[in-house]
């Protein structure tokens, strides 16, 4: 692809000038050209603010424009399926942000969209690009801690109820497991290279939306897992460990390393310390984009995987008797 690559905005959302604008802006390979929105007015005021050129006349202007080559869609997971396959349709590759979307059903069907496009469609799981969770997924594929016999991970943080907080609205995607608990089960997903078996769950449910849940599974080779998330905690968290018969490793704020974060392993009895500086999970996030538009990299989200991932979801809401 001759210049950069052209991204539109599909929302004017809270979470773009973190993910996407400032990085796009930091990179010369990526360049935010367009944002669309519901309201005209308001992507106007957006695109003013963030400095974005172009203003959409609608979410399927955006989808169609010229100056678009990747649709970043960061509308609330019920719209997913929708808007992405239609960006598809139009020849746009698309990064989705997570929950892929509302259920193992729909993500079949954005995924068949793609294949049948033939355009990249990748899920905006930001944690997964980071350098620390790639040396994780070295480690581990490695064997450095044999055979592994135990994994938890959690997610805490507190998420205000407004009227207008998507996560806490059923039908747009809302619920804890969506927002939160996506990062602990795919990262033991993702770490563990299987699919658990959900062994049971339990939840408390406020209309419909999980407030906490928790989920005990089981991967393949027996091992043992558990996962939790809050969005209403007595204080925030976000950790991983994985045991094995040689050692264990930990990760305390795998969610976003560049906010912090403490990377441990302990091997055949050494401690060692694993350095968590480099490119944020946002930069990194689209550097792997750029690869895959290049055809220099296989997508490491999309796919198999975010079906996988929403199907893991539905079973535990099933097991955790997710009203309605």
């Amino acid at each position: 692809m001759a210049g950069p690559v052209r991204i539109g905005l599909l929302g004017a959302s809270k979470i773009a000038p973190g993910a996407v604008i400032a990085p796009a802006l930091a990179d010369d390979g990526f360049v935010v050209t367009a944002v669309g929105a519901r309201d005209r007015a308001r992507a106007a005021a957006y695109a003013a603010q963030h400095g974005i050129p172009g203003v959409a006349d609608g979410y399927d202007d955006l989808v169609r424009r010229d100056d678009v080559d990747v649709v970043y869609n960061a509308l609330p997971p019920s719209a997913h399926l929708e808007w992405s396959a239609k960006a598809l349709e139009a020849g746009k590759a698309v990064l989705c942000e997570k929950p892929f979307c509302m259920g193992a059903g729909e993500a079949r069907a954005m995924v068949a969209a793609a294949d049948a496009a033939g355009r990249p469609l990748l899920e905006a799981a930001h944690y997964r690009f980071h350098g620390v969770l790639r040396e994780a997924e070295a480690l581990l594929r490695a064997g450095a801690l044999g055979r592994v016999t135990s994994a938890q991970a959690e997610f805490h943080v507190r998420i205000a109820r407004t009227p207008n907080e998507l996560r806490w609205r059923r039908e747009l995607g809302g619920g804890g497991l969506m927002d939160l608990g996506f990062y602990p089960l795919h990262a033991l997903r993702t770490l563990l290279g299987g699919e658990p078996e959900v062994v049971a769950a339990s939840a408390e449910f406020e209309d419909g939306v999980d407030r906490t849940l928790g989920a005990q599974l089981r991967f393949p080779g027996d091992v043992p897992a558990g996962i939790a998330c809050s969005m209403d905690p007595e204080s925030p968290s976000a950790w991983l460990r994985i045991e094995g018969e040689r050692g264990a490793l930990e990760i305390v704020n795998f969610v976003a390393p560049q906010f912090g974060c403490r990377f441990v392993t302990v091997i055949d009895g050494e401690e060692t310390r694993r350095p968590t500086e480099g490119p944020t999970s946002y930069a990194a996030q689209l550097t792997h984009l750029g690869e895959v538009l290049a055809g220099a990299a296989a997508p490491l989200t999309g796919g198999a995987d975010a079906i996988a991932n929403m199907a893991a979801m539905d079973a535990i809401y099933a097991a955790a008797g997710r009203p309605g």
